[in-house]
Order: structure tokens, then sequence, then C-alpha cells
């Protein structure tokens, strides 16, 4: 083959080599490792891109390690295409996990090799279970010019980061945030209904939840209230950076409706039991099962959303994620443990000769629970699960008297075994505490609505 030949086919080689490298980078085949994929959330077949942003690093890599510390950052979004070719230069980007994203999708984005993507997922995986990442969760990557992870963090819920940084040797840190802890105050008034009046004033909506939880045995929230009440609330907020990191806490709600004045004060311990009040007077005690969950039925007559038939619902349901913690209501001795048909697995509490309580559907109980034993209220008796005759995770729970079930909601029988006449006096002293927390906090936030109106 002569000289001018021999150059011709290299050129053509080289051609083909390059387009063949720019379809594998556009179409992204390189396969990723098993660990991975395994840690990869499911993804629907198609979703909306999040935005990005990429930020230069102003301080070389030597730098950075010389200080101990993040290089500075250019708050400036830039083109990656205009960036220098100095690879002691590092990239970083700031990705918002949308919905069917997952961690592996913006490693790559990054331009992170499959082998360092695997790394990368160990290394974070075992400090949080990567099958957590959820939309709305932040991944910070921050990688030299050839590709090389430098660090990467994730940004999850309750304020937390874990951060994995890579070099000569590896390590991962989870950072956990000292939040502040602010409480605020708000008033509405209901005109058509309690989650409309809250959203209309810029309160949490999702209160509307806890005051049926607590009133619904009391008040029918949607035919007793004929429009015009007044209803005052008082929250807790955990901040960090002042930004809220969790959901908002309720601490004290007061409705005035034509029927009286109905207050509520939620403990500020783990104790997990609320105190219902009428007029200034204890109506009665309500402990939680679960905190923070969804009330998803209530006793009662109703539709069986699995049989499909109209029957008696003994109980109610409280819906929550799987695994989260259910509490014992009042103090008592475990009867029984185990599994009963539509119930799945099942705790049954014995309060006194009279009272029971059920707790069903559950994934798991303590190994240290056993038949026989004794438990407080607030202690940890099982975990929200689907098991038997369950459309999804929940906590079905019952209160029965002489073995006849009983509306939990409503029914004064465990407030009996909760408290002692005695505590009738430390209940109302929390009472005027919390209604002097919300004037005083009315008064710096809503001075229109502050008042000295009391009975």
């Amino acid at each position: 083959m002569t000289r001018g030949g021999l150059a011709k086919s290299l050129a053509m080689a080289a051609g083909v080599a390059a387009t063949a490298f720019a379809l594998l980078s556009a179409t992204g085949r390189e396969p990723a490792p098993y660990s991975v994929a395994a840690a990869e959330l499911s993804r629907p077949t198609t979703s909306a891109a999040p935005q990005r942003r990429m930020l230069v690093a102003a301080a070389t890599e030597a730098s950075a390690a010389s200080s101990g510390g993040e290089p500075s950052l250019s708050e400036a979004s830039v083109d990656a295409g205009s960036l220098s070719e100095d690879k002691t230069r590092t990239l970083v980007m700031l990705r918002e996990i949308g919905p069917g994203g997952t961690l592996a999708a913006v490693l790559a984005e990054a331009g992170i090799a499959a082998s360092a993507r695997a790394e990368v997922a160990l290394a974070l995986g075992a400090e949080y279970d990567l099958r957590r990442l959820r939309p709305g969760h932040q991944v910070i990557v921050e990688v030299t010019r050839d590709g090389t992870p430098r660090r990467v963090a994730l940004k999850v819920e309750d304020g937390l980061q874990v951060e994995a940084i890579f070099g000569d040797t590896s390590t991962t840190r989870v950072v956990a945030p000292e939040p502040e802890i602010v409480t605020l105050a708000g008033e509405a008034r209901v005109e058509s209904s309690i989650f409309a009046a809250l959203e209309a004033e810029g309160i949490p909506a999702r209160f509307a939840i806890d005051l049926a939880q607590m009133l619904g045995g009391t008040v029918d929230l949607r035919r007793d209230l004929q429009g015009g009440e007044r209803l005052r609330l008082l929250w807790r907020e955990a901040r960090a950076g002042g930004e809220p990191i969790r959901q908002p806490e309720i601490a004290f709600a007061s409705l005035e409706s034509g029927d009286g004045l109905y207050e509520v004060v939620w403990p500020a311990d783990d104790s997990a039991r609320a105190t219902i009040y009428r007029d200034g007077q204890v109506l009665r005690i309500f402990a939680q099962p679960v905190d923070g969950a969804r009330l998803s039925s209530v006793f009662g007559r109703r539709r069986h959303p699995v049989y499909g038939t109209v029957r008696m619902h003994t109980g109610v349901d409280f819906a929550a994620a799987k695994g989260t913690p259910v509490r014992a209501t009042a103090p008592g001795r475990i009867a029984f443990i185990g599994w009963r048909r539509g119930y799945g697995r099942l705790v049954e509490i014995a309060h006194d000769a009279e009272t029971m309580t059920r707790y069903a559907h559950l994934s798991a109980v303590p190994g240290d629970l056993a038949e026989g034993g004794r438990v407080a209220a607030g202690d940890t008796v099982g975990l929200i699960g689907a098991t038997g005759t369950a459309t999804g995770p929940n906590l079905h729970y019952e209160v029965l008297v002489d073995g006849r079930p009983m509306d939990p909601l409503s029914d004064d029988s465990l407030a009996r075994v909760i408290r002692p006449a005695e505590q009738d006096g430390a209940a109302l002293a929390r009472l005027r505490g919390a209604r002097a927390m919300l004037d005083e906090r009315l008064a710096v936030d809503l001075p229109a609505y502050a008042s000295s109106d009391r009975l």
C-alpha cells in the first residue's frame, strides 16, 4: 500500500472511531454494575428532567486539600463547554432528584464512569439506604475535569446530609444539623371547612387531620360547624439555616363554636397523649398510637375496601409508611402476640379487667415484647405493615370494653386507665400554660388577633 493510501485508511478509521465514541456518549450505553443498578429507584418511562446548576470551583484541588475545607464556589451558572481544560480544577453539580430520578443517573450525568459510580454508591450506602431517596432530595457532585469523583453529598430528610469524600483514602460521614425550634401561632375563621380556613391563612393545612383525630368523636367537623367559628393554633417548627427541615408539629388548638370552647393540648414529650378540654374542663385524654399518621377510616359501618360489602368497622385505621413505630396508648399487660385471620400480625394489650386495645396489620413486633409482659403508654409494640386483609400499610386500632368494640375516638374508657383523678390539676395547669403561650405568640405574630378573652 502506498504512503498516501495508508494515510487515507488511517483517517477513515479515526473517523469511524470518533463517530462510535460520540454515539456511545450520546446514548449512555455503558452498563452500570449491579451495585449501582440495585440502588436506583424504579424509573417511569417518561419524566421531566429537573434543572441543574454547574458551578466552577475558584480554588484548585491542591488548595482545597491544604485548607482542609471545600473550595469556594462561583455563584454564577456557566456553560460546561466553556470551562478551562485545567484538570486540577473541580466542577460541582447540584441536582435535585425528580420523579423517577436516581443517584446513578445523576452520577452518570456528572461524567463519572460506571466503576466509580459503584464506588460512590457503596460509600454512601454504608451510611444511608439509597432506596430511601425521594423526589426533592438533593445530590451534590464534585468531580475533576476527567470525571474522577472528589466529593458526593446527599441532602435528604430532616436536614440530614450524607457525604462521601474520595482521594488517597475514602471517608463517609453523616452531618445532622442542630435544629432551631421555632414556635408559631395563627388564627383562622372557619367558613366552609377547617382545611380551607387553614390554607387561606397560610397555616399548615395538615393540622386539619390532627384536629379530626382529636375532636372527631366529640365534634362533627363537617356538620356541626355553621361558619364563623374561630380557630387558633400554636405549633412548632424545626429549622436549620432558616429553612424547615421536617413537618411542623401542632402544640395547642382552640376552637370556639356555638356548642362551646374546645381546646386540645398536645404533649411536648414522647408520651403521645393529648388532652382534650371543653369549656376549660378535662373532657378526655387521647393517646395516638401512631405519630403523624393520617386517619384513613373511622369507626362504624362502611363498605369494606377489599370485599366490597357493607359491614361494621370495629376500629379506626391510621395510614402511615411501612415500618413506622406503633405505640401503646395506655399502660397494661401484653395479652396476645401472634397472627389472626384478617388482622394479620396482631398485638393485644389488657389495660384492666374490662378494657383491651388491639394493634393489627403489623409488619413486625419488638423481639423483647412477650405475652404477660407489661408496657407503659408510649412504648413501641410494633411497626406499621399490611399483613392480613389490608389494602396498604396501616394500623387497625381497636378499643374493646367487656369484649365489645367501642369508638376509639369518642370512648372514655382509656382515659380512666391513663389519668387518675389527682392528675386533673396538672392537666388544667398545662391548659393555662398553653393559653398563655398562644396569646403571647399571637401578640407578636398577629397583633390584630391578640385577645385576652378567657374563661
